[in-house]
This record gives structure tokens, C-alpha cells and sequence, in this order.
């Protein structure tokens, strides 16, 4: 399992957000930059970067950055947040930026997000689906910056692509999402026994050299992570055993 390392934006500046409420936000003084340079020299390949300010009203404020931040060496760039046109997805690609995520436009727009995944091709789109587990325990898909809940379940969301090919599946846990409480290992434990055939990337909840390890054993590909890594909650010698550059 591979750790990729979390970054998200806000009017230029890296925070994170708790249970992704855009009113409980916490400022980080590091710049993007700063933190892609220093994931890198950790060891980390990939990097995950969310442009909130495109996930919560479709505006490109934070282009500059991921232009800047996709142009270093030795590190892969993959961003979401608003993607939900073809000439977003289109132009992300353009500068230099490895795999797009895209997550509301996967609910809303099915048809042109396969499109999408077969002009561009299957390695370069993640399809991003955060959920909410309902009373029975399913995961429910949320959308736009998961500020509308839909009753959309997770199984039924991945599999109107499995068979168009998709690759990569990034899943979110919402009320885990900032909380350093815990990865939601059940959740991922069943989307690889449903489709195992998805390189599945968890997100949500991760504290500790623990967490990583019961992610790895539900053998998902990734494990994304923010808070922990920005707090520094995880000393770099374990963080290591995740990063394959390291």
C-alpha cells in the first residue's frame, strides 16, 4: 500500500477541514510548496491535492499553485476539486498534472465522466466518492464539497463504471474526514472484497503507524492522509514502510 499525502487548498493558502464543513477550518503557515518539497524528500511519489475553493462553487482560484506545485520533479500530482466540465478536466492535464479526481460530475454526469475516462484514458482519472453510512450501515454518496447528501450507495455509484474499464476509486469517509479518529477499515475491508479489481484509495481518519497497517491489510493501493502528516503525528521512520521513495 502506498501512502500519498493530502493537501488542500483555500484561497491559496493549505488547510484542513474537520468532517469537511468549510466553516470548521484549520490554517496550516506551511505553503504548498513547502509541503510537496518536504513529502517528497520523505519519500512520497504521489501527492493528493484538493482545490476547495473548485470543490465548493467551480471557481479556478488556486490554478496558479497546482500549475507550480505539478511542475516539480520527482513527485505525481494528483488534484480534484470542481472538476465537473470537459475543458477543466482537459486543461488540468495540460499543466502537467498526473490524474484528475473527480467526484460530483461521477453522480450527476455518469455519461460524460465515462466519456472522459475513455478519452483520456483510465490511468488518469480517479473518481472520488464521499460517503455517509446510513442506519443499515450503507455507504451513502455525497456531493458538491458534501454539502448535498444523495441516496445514491457507493456499490452502486462504482459499479456503473467497473465496466468501462475504471482503475482508480477514491473513497472518503465524511464523518471521519479531519477527525483523527480512525480509518473507516470495515468500509475498505468490503469495497476490495466487492471489486477487487479497483486500485481503491482510502481516505479519512488516518492517526497512526497502526491506522496504515490495518489499511494495508484490507489491501487497498493508497492511503491518503493530511491532518496526521501536517500535525506530524506520525514519526517519518514509520511513515517510511508507505513511501516508496523513501
Amino acid at each position: 500500500m502506498r501512502l500519498i499525502p493530502s493537501i488542500d487548498l483555500r484561497a491559496g493558502r493549505c488547510v484542513r477541514l474537520l468532517h469537511g464543513d468549510f466553516d470548521s477550518e484549520t490554517r496550516y503557515p506551511s505553503e504548498a510548496g513547502e509541503l510537496v518539497t518536504k513529502y517528497r524528500e520523505l519519500g512520497a511519489d504521489w501527492i493528493h491535492v484538493v482545490d476547495l475553493d473548485g470543490a465548493r462553487d467551480g471557481s479556478s482560484g488556486n490554478l496558479e499553485i497546482i500549475r507550480r506545485l505539478a511542475a516539480q520533479d520527482a513527485v505525481h500530482l494528483q488534484v480534484g476539486g470542481g472538476l465537473r466540465r470537459r475543458d477543466s478536466v482537459e486543461e488540468m492535464l495540460a499543466i502537467g498534472v498526473a490524474r484528475v479526481v473527480v467526484g460530483s460530475a461521477a453522480v450527476t454526469q455518469a455519461d460524460a465522466v465515462r466519456a472522459w475516462i475513455r478519452e483520456f484514458g483510465a490511468d488518469r482519472v480517479t473518481l472520488a466518492f464521499d460517503v455517509r453510512l446510513d442506519a443499515g450501515g450503507i455507504p451513502r454518496v455525497a456531493t458538491h464539497g458534501w454539502r448535498e447528501q444523495s441516496q445514491l450507495s457507493l456499490w452502486s455509484a462504482v459499479e456503473d463504471f467497473a465496466a468501462q474499464g475504471l482503475v482508480h476509486v477514491l473513497c472518503t469517509d465524511v464523518r471521519r474526514d479531519g477527525a483523527l479518529t480512525g480509518p473507516n477499515v470495515e468500509l475498505y475491508r468490503e469495497a476490495v472484497r466487492r471489486f477487487p479489481q479497483i486500485a481503491w484509495q482510502a481516505s479519512g481518519g488516518v492517526r497512526d503507524f497502526r491506522d496504515l497497517t490495518a489499511l494495508a491489510e484490507t489491501e487497498v493501493a493508497a492511503a491518503i492522509s493530511g491532518k496526521a502528516l501536517l500535525d506530524e503525528l506520525i514519526p517519518a521512520e514509520e511513515l517510511r514502510a508507505f513511501l516508496p521513495n523513501a
